[in-house]
């Protein structure tokens, strides 16, 4: 395989995968004025379902619009040697092939932010505001860049200073050494991120003792679930969206709730959302993610360790000196095929897993309380009733409420 062919093989999957998702997309636009399923008849009335569907047609051509935009950029940037001109730049600073590295990434992933930010700063302060749903003041939209970034520069760049310096020093079986560095960054992120990220960007306060609370905790001694930590998030100050996650395991495990989602559920109806994610910790859903994101990181650096060190990966770049940092680039593209093959997987085996925790929720406490909370819910989101089957297949990592409503129904 000469260079030129291995250049043309990276812009057809970059192509292909642009022209695929945009005919799922377009699928999934033609629904949008599809009647409201005789189930969920209640979920919107007449005009609430018109604004409904007016969101979706403006999130899906603003969605087309920027898809576009970013192709269009990626392309140039690959056929105008861009990948060259940065590495040829960062190499006036150091000899290092970590500090290069880090200067190569952390000048395109800067430059890629600040591009897509007016974007980003128009879904937030344009279309969110447009139908009710942004919260988000200018300052903490400056805020969560600034600290984002904090964090990208910070985590990101020593994790990859620690692959790239194994890949120096431990050649061919580097992928082991970083396998092994990332899942325990792993499994420590999955353990702390409640306590040491959530705070940098959310205040969280332990739920006030009272009526809530009390039922909260009499459903978890019910199912022998020892839950202490229950928190309230403030979620209010970005969006009106609601939600509520599970996180940690062992000693560290705790259910957050989003204040917005306690203002507009009714207690038995947040209790039943509770219980569908006791399922998932019950089930052992969260166990099996971890365990299967840890098996797919590995499988990924196995594969990088075969390819990364080829120079024709950086000839196919226009780069002549071949590096970990441009063999990663091409690398990531080439990858694409297998990762939406393995994202095919786990979404479809994530929307199993939301199954049976609503089967356990259901069995538990109560399902009708869960259906008029998930019904509330996608009312409160303005979410799409009606999508593309082949759009959930490929997108979703849940259920469509539908598919929700009559499994619950069962």
């Amino acid at each position: 395989m000469t260079s030129q062919l291995l250049f043309y093989i990276i812009i057809g999957i970059l192509v292909l995968n642009f022209i695929i998702d945009k005919i799922l997309d377009t699928l999934n636009a033609k629904h949008f004025n599809d009647p409201i399923p005789e189930e969920l008849q209640d979920v919107y009335d007449a005009s609430e379902y018109q604004r409904s569907q007016q969101y979706k047609k403006e999130n899906y051509r603003f969605a087309t619009l920027t898809a576009s935009i970013s192709l269009v950029a990626t392309l140039m940037f690959f056929f105008f040697d861009g990948f060259a001109w940065v590495d040829t730049w960062a190499r006036t600073f150091s000899e290092n092939n970590i500090v290069i590295a880090l200067i190569f990434f952390g000048s395109i992933l800067f430059a890629s932010d600040l591009l897509s930010t007016p974007f980003s700063y128009y879904h937030t302060f344009v279309i969110e505001e447009k139908y009710g749903f942004n919260k988000t003041t200018k300052k903490t939209f400056i805020l969560d860049k600034l600290k984002g970034w904090f964090m990208l520069a910070v985590i990101g760049g020593g994790l990859l200073a620690v692959i790239i310096w194994f890949y120096e020093t431990t050649g061919s079986q580097f992928w082991l050494y970083a396998w092994g560095i990332l899942t325990i960054f792993t499994v420590f992120l999955n353990l702390f991120y409640a306590r040491l990220i959530v705070p940098l960007f959310n205040k969280q306060t332990p739920l006030a003792p009272g009526d809530l609370r009390s039922k909260i905790e009499a459903y978890a001694n019910k199912v022998g679930f020892n839950l202490s930590k229950i928190f309230v998030i403030d979620g209010s100050k970005r969006s009106t969206k609601a939600n509520a996650y599970f996180s940690g395991f062992g000693s560290e495990k705790r259910v957050t709730l989003y204040d917005t989602l306690i203002n507009d559920l009714d207690e038995e109806e947040i209790v039943a959302v509770l219980a569908h994610e006791v399922g998932h910790y019950k089930k052992h859903h969260i166990i099996f993610n971890l365990g299967a994101s840890i098996l797919t990181t590995g499988f990924t650096f196995w594969v990088l360790s075969l390819l990364v060190g080829n120079p024709l990966l950086s000839e196919a770049l226009q780069v002549t000196q071949p590096s970990f940092h441009i063999g990663l680039i091409a690398f990531g593209v080439l990858y694409t095929p297998i990762s939406e093959i393995t994202g095919l997987v786990m979404n479809f085996l994530s929307r199993k897993f939301e199954y049976q925790a609503d089967a356990y929720a259901k069995n538990t406490y109560k399902a009708p309380p869960l259906i008029s909370g998930l019904k509330k819910l996608s009312k409160n989101n303005l979410s799409n009733l009606t999508p593309h089957p082949a759009y959930v297949f490929v997108h979703y990592s849940h259920p469509t409420l539908l598919e929700r409503f009559r499994n619950l129904k069962k």
